[in-house]
């Protein structure tokens, strides 16, 4: 159980969150899972609006006439001091915070997106899609490529990772971020998931757990 303070997710919401960034595709094995290829270009980025997130304890209430829809866990930075063009080895003074969360994807209508060649908004930016656990001081103890965290479902293990597997690390995700956007205070990155993605029901239990992170637990309703 880590002993830094945490800030309750909820926070976020009410004071309506600049921007949600979500990085697709940084974690190979989750690439074969899907099916797809590592393709060589620049990470994969999308984004969702603020009524995306859930706090912890609080239902997640999803549609049920859109197909499959998969959990997806993710460590999740927040930005403290904005900027434009950070350079990687700068890139940890801009963090405020640090947690997990889950980039909740509506699956199938993703596939039909990708075979029409389409933005995903549509799978991924839709409300409740982004349960945000509560966040934790990025402090000088802290190594954020060899960070350790997990999902359980009902009790049983579905998801671990681990930072050092990411293909591009938060340095240079937050790099990259800056150099098309101007990052603002408050925003967030969801950095990718390993893989053992899967479906969600009515009446699961998802939690997620680190030994260096704050805990957060959610039921779907």
């Amino acid at each position: 159980m880590p002993t830094h303070t945490a800030r309750p997710a909820g926070a976020f919401a009410a004071r309506n969150t600049p921007r949600i960034f979500c990085i697709g595709r940084n974690y190979a094995k989750h690439i074969e899972e899907l099916g797809n290829t590592l393709s060589g270009q620049e990470s994969v980025v999308f984004m969702k609006p603020a009524s995306a997130l859930v706090a912890p304890g609080e239902a997640i209430t999803l549609a049920d006439d859109v197909g499959a829809i998969h959990y997806e866990t993710e460590l999740v930075i927040e930005i403290g001091s904005g900027g434009r063009d950070i350079a990687p080895e700068r890139a940890r003074e801009h963090i405020a915070g640090i947690g997990l969360g889950l980039d909740l994807t509506l699956r199938d209508v993703q596939t039909d997106l990708k075979n029409t060649g389409e933005p995903w908004e549509k799978a991924k930016a839709f409300d409740h899609s982004a349960p945000l656990g509560p966040l934790i001081a990025l402090t000088d103890d802290i190594d954020l490529a060899d960070l350790h965290f997990e999902l359980t479902v009902d009790g049983e293990t579905r998801q671990r990772g681990h930072t050092a597997h990411m293909l591009v690390g938060v340095a240079d995700l937050i790099a990259m971020l800056s150099h098309h956007w101007l990052l603002l205070p408050g925003d967030l990155i969801f950095t990718g998931t390993p893989e053992g993605v899967g479906p969600v029901h009515p009446g699961m239990h998802l939690a997620l757990s680190s030994p260096q992170l704050a805990p957060a637990e959610w039921t779907i309703a």
